[in-house]
């Protein structure tokens, strides 16, 4: 059984981490643009992670990452793969510390992801899918001998979201129901493990895309399974598979996994953006989609969390995808 980190070692990672991430709030979805698209008598106070420093959770365990890197790692720098989020969480993190950052990115990213890794500073390399990305990542690392942080599979990334996971619970102690997205698993590894130990009576629920939902199909197997493709509007939930440290925290912590049609995240985000005015990408509207389609009848009269896991996306995708 792979480790997780206790609540004391979350702790401690969210102690170093004060002063240099955002200490994000919650608010409670009561608005009259909102509530009526909600389960019948529940509450839903939702994670707003989205402000975050680089847009999105990532930035926690980069951090982390790089505060274990030593020296002469540091002097090589860093790569990462990514369509998006981590990407930036990367290229801001470098920039911070003073690291040469390349990321690698496939070519179907969203221009302003692109652009934004470029003007923290960081080498932006173009490849054809995900798996020639992860391909050219692991040259640098064996011939430039940069140290790879990797998008979910990583202790530091699970720590991570595990300090957002713990500021979640601490701020909403009465939660029954957490509903978190997923893509590799880095996400809801941390977050679940996080809120299972400080309320261990909070059930989990994973959500994942119908069009990669590798973590699912995990679950079903009872062991990592990859995926032939991947075919999704949540390009931040595309990883094409599972993998051992994550699969292994997600199936001791989360209860459920569901899987939702990309209409419903589409739904979801002109929904959020009427009601709260939030441009929020398809991975960030994930669970409020589930919370108000697959699972409504599930969670009425439940005291329920949601995570804006982050947004990183340009004007005219968002408005493409909602068809404004």
């Amino acid at each position: 059984m792979t480790n997780s980190p206790t609540i004391a070692e979350i702790q401690t990672a969210a102690a170093s981490l004060k002063g240099r991430i955002v200490s994000t709030p919650s608010i409670t979805l009561n608005s009259s643009r909102i509530a009526p698209h909600l389960p019948d008598g529940s509450n839903v106070c939702m994670k707003m992670e989205l402000f975050q420093q680089a847009g999105s959770f990532k930035s926690r365990g980069v951090i982390l990452a790089i505060d274990a890197m030593g020296d002469d790692e540091k002097a090589a720098g860093v790569t990462a793969v990514s369509a998006g989020n981590h990407a930036l969480a990367v290229s801001w993190g470098a920039k911070n510390a003073g690291l040469s950052a390349k990321v690698v990115m496939p070519k179907t990213a969203d221009s302003i992801r692109v652009e934004g890794c470029k003007a923290l500073g960081a080498e932006v390399v173009l490849m054809d899918d995900v798996g020639a990305a992860f391909e050219e990542c692991n040259r640098q690392v064996e011939e430039e001998g940069r140290t790879m942080l990797h998008p979910f599979d990583s202790p530091f990334m699970t720590l991570g979201a595990a300090t957002c996971g713990l500021e979640f619970a601490k701020a909403h102690p009465d939660l029954e129901v957490a509903v978190l997205p997923i893509g590799g698993g880095g996400l809801i590894s941390g977050m679940a493990c996080a809120i299972k130990q400080a309320i261990p009576n909070c059930k989990i629920i994973g959500v994942e895309p119908f069009g990669a939902d590798s973590m699912w199909q995990s679950f079903e197997k009872g062991e990592p399974v990859h995926l032939d493709g991947v075919n999704t509007i949540a390009d931040s939930l595309g990883a094409p598979m599972a993998l051992p440290d994550t699969f292994a925290i997600a199936k001791r912590y989360v209860d459920e996994i569901v899987r939702i049609e990309d209409d419903s995240m589409r739904e979801a985000m002109g929904i959020l953006y009427h009601g709260l005015k939030l441009v929020a990408e398809p991975a960030c509207a994930a669970s409020t989609a589930a919370v108000m389609g697959t699972l409504k009848e599930q969670l009425t009269n439940k005291r329920i969390g949601v995570i804006a896991c982050g947004s990183n996306i340009s004007l005219q995708k968002f408005t493409n995808l909602i068809g404004a």
